[in-house]
């Protein structure tokens, strides 16, 4: 079946179609596939930002890849390959990928505290989160290549916003970035380039929090103390993040002795309801305290679970509740504060008791 401006390809596997989008509608390539009596077929756009000289090659795996036939011609792939064209495609997309800016809100006063810095990858061909990108890079061992990226890519968005910000005679604001413990054990993190690196940008180290998202296990944690030391030292912030998710244990972070802890979403979300979840939200406050560290709560979505949390003590939040990310640093929404002395004496009943139930009784 011949089809005006549509090329096709004849090969020993196959035949490849390639026409413009608006005549290779779903409809025509059946009709194609099904001229050629084969049924079996693959639909896949042509990406314009590839290099021309590798566009069509890559098209033409991905649509032997759609229509099952890879296993029987020998271009099935493994999932690390899949995962490497992935990475590859996202850094050929360098200009496209965009950062939002979530709002840290101080509890007991609703106030802002500082934003974290969440990097949003657009991918047009191949939608993937960031967490799917990470996850890739990590598999194929380019999580610092991803990072140093990532980092780049933030800190010159946030020293923009700020440059801005002092013109307008807006006082500074204070920002969170992320990093997996791999990279920050890397050379090109020690903690001297990363104040290098946000100076470069135009920010201060001490408006700057380090957090660390663990993901895989840690292979030198006195190589990662010593960083999260010097870190400090130089004025960063540093938060473990998605504690009581599994990767951040109490023992983790008692050794690295963050300045803020980061409370995983699924520990807050319905605490309002849930006893074992406000028993555990009030241990990692004691446990806070004792390591001088604050609390931030992540994933606030409901009017109940703030209040909850407010009574509990935890210093910060972050949610929908609160404010949702946004390609513009956004105030967080205007709540109504607890009233600070009746704050207080919630949180002093709390831990009260909290402390009465930790104790252990002596033996004679």
């Amino acid at each position: 079946m011949m089809i005006d401006g549509v090329r096709l390809l004849e090969l020993d596997s196959g035949t490849v179609v390639i026409g413009p989008a608006h005549i290779l509608t779903d409809r025509a390539v059946a009709e194609i596939a099904d001229g050629a009596r084969n049924p079996e077929y693959g639909m896949v756009m042509v990406d314009p930002m590839r290099p021309e000289s590798e566009r069509y090659l890559v098209a033409m795996s991905a649509a032997v890849q759609a229509s099952g036939l890879a296993d029987r011609i020998g271009m099935s792939q493994s999932s690390q390959v899949v995962q490497t064209k992935m990475l590859d495609y996202f850094f050929s997309l360098r200009a496209l990928h965009g950062v939002t800016f979530q709002p840290i809100v101080e509890l007991s006063t609703m106030e802002l505290h500082e934003y974290e810095c969440l990097f949003r990858p657009q991918m047009p061909q191949v939608p993937s989160s960031i967490a799917s990108v990470v996850a890739a890079a990590i598999d194929t061992e380019r999580s610092v290549e991803l990072d140093l990226f990532i980092v780049h890519t933030i800190l010159d968005r946030a020293g923009r916003l700020e440059a801005q910000a002092r013109e307008a005679g807006k006082d500074p604001r204070r920002f969170a970035v992320n990093l997996t413990p791999a990279s920050l054990l890397d050379e090109g993190f020690t903690a001297p380039r990363i104040a290098d690196m946000v100076r470069d940008a135009g920010l201060s180290p001490n408006r700057i929090t380090i957090e660390c998202t663990e993901q895989q296990s840690v292979p030198d944690l006195d190589a990662l103390k010593r960083q999260v030391k010097a870190l400090r030292k130089l004025g960063f912030g540093f938060a473990v993040d998605d504690a009581g998710a599994g990767y951040a244990s109490f023992a983790l972070i008692a050794a690295l002795r963050p300045s803020i802890i980061k409370i995983d979403r699924e520990i807050t979300h319905g605490i309002s309801r849930d006893d074992a979840k406000h028993a555990l939200v009030e241990a990692f406050y004691l446990f806070s305290r004792r390591i001088d560290a604050r609390l931030v709560a992540e994933g606030i979505e409901t009017r109940a679970d703030l209040e909850t949390l407010r009574t509990i003590g935890v210093d910060f939040g972050q949610g929908y509740l609160l404010g949702k990310p946004n390609a513009e640093p956004q105030k967080p929404r205007n709540l109504n504060p607890v009233k600070r002395g009746a704050a207080k004496a919630k949180v002093a009943k709390v831990t009260s008791a909290a402390k009465r139930s930790a104790r252990v009784p002596s033996r004679a």
